[in-house]
């Protein structure tokens, strides 16, 4: 087991191209440590880095408080896992699991004990025989785990290794890998440009962008409390809202106006605001499409008026999508709430009035795109 902590790591490569920068993280032992973020924005590169298949260009990598930037990969007691599965396919599954060890000229007995242990926590005992061309996405990308499990890694690195495989497969091999991480219980450092994935695995996930981290929390942190707009954007699904807005401080309260609509906000964000001394600033307003509502159409309070352009039936929800000011905005609704008058679902043109919690929104300076809290 290991901890390890990352200082201002950065890598250019030989065309002058920074694909990370300043790159500053500690892990803890047995912690699970998901990088998330789209195409190029260097979480692979920095996972490889890690394992010392790239170059670290400045900075310092520490393994259990040793430093590892000219520490052969081999040397660094780390086991990873890829995208393509990178199995040898002259060999059968059992070989291919037991072929670290061989290299370590591990006893036979023990090899034979591990390799069957990993298999049977992997379900995969029965294909130890098989060639990996006799097996399907799912199952080599348990014989790649099990490759690695049988080493008995400080670290487990995994790089994006559910991207090859079905949808079903893939919520299937996620289910897995949470279980295995219960019984190996080791450190996880894991890529993935799927939030879903991050959200439902990592204890922290760290969220890139062009090289630079945007921000590193819970899963329930940084959908909570986003550090700026595009880790707003970018976590949640249906992508969250935004609208040009307005906050304004009159006689000591806040509120937020949107499409000439003012919304006042609540004694608790109040005080937040005020905690903060908070100046009255252009925003960009987001909120989450599960926190928009429908109101009554004779409704007195705040609110927005929109035409229906889509209506999405989910089973248990409906994903509305309307158009308010040439504005398109999604809201999830749960069919079990909605008001009489839509049980029988939304047309086309239909007008709508929709709201909002203000408690539950989240406000961004317009020019910087940072959390104004």
């Amino acid at each position: 087991m290991a901890d390890l902590s990352l200082r201002n790591i950065k890598k250019v490569y030989d065309n002058k191209v920074t694909a990370v920068d300043d790159f500053n993280l500690e892990i803890k032992d047995k912690e699970f440590i998901v990088f998330v973020g789209p195409s190029g924005c260097g979480k692979s590169t920095t996972l490889r880095m890690v394992a010392g298949l790239e170059e670290i260009t400045d900075g310092e990598l520490y393994i259990d408080g040793k430093l590892v930037n000219d520490v052969a990969p081999k040397d660094r007691d780390i086991a990873m896992v890829f995208q393509n599965y990178a199995l040898y396919p002259h060999m059968t599954v059992y070989e291919n699991m037991a072929f670290a060890l061989k290299l370590r000229k591990t006893p036979k007995a023990e090899i034979d004990k591990k390799v069957k242990e990993a298999a049977e926590i992997l379900g995969i005992t029965e294909y130890l025989n098989r060639k990996p061309k006799a097996l399907s996405g799912g199952q080599r990308q348990r014989v790649a785990i099990g490759r690695a499990i049988v080493r008995e890694p400080k670290v487990f690195l995994m790089d994006e290794p559910l991207s090859n495989l079905d949808a079903k497969l893939r919520n299937q091999m996620r289910a897995e890998i949470i279980k295995l991480r219960q019984r190996i219980n080791t450190t996880f450092i894991y890529v993935t440009h799927d939030q879903t994935e991050a959200m439902t695995l990592g204890d922290r996930i760290v969220i890139m962008k062009d090289g630079f981290i945007q921000q590193i929390g819970t899963p329930q942190e940084v959908f909570d409390h986003p550090a700026n707009l595009f880790v707003a954007g970018f976590i949640g699904s249906p992508q969250m809202n935004f609208f040009d807005a307005e906050l304004r401080k009159n006689n000591g309260k806040y509120s937020v106006v949107v499409n000439g609509v003012e919304f006042p906000f609540t004694e608790e964000k109040q005080a937040e605001f005020e905690e903060k001394n908070v100046e009255a600033q252009a925003v960009v307003l987001g909120i989450r499409p599960e926190h928009i509502s429908l109101c009554a159409k004779d409704v007195q309070a705040p609110h927005l008026s929109a035409n229906v352009d889509v209506s999405e039936m989910m089973g248990s929800s409906t994903h509305l999508h309307v158009n308010t000011e040439g504005k398109d905005v999604v809201l999830v609704l749960q069919n079990i709430d909605l008001p009489a008058e839509y049980k029988r679902g939304f047309t086309y043109g239909d007008t709508v009035n929709i709201t909002f919690n203000p408690d539950l929104m989240h406000l961004f300076n317009a020019e910087s795109g940072l959390n104004i809290i």
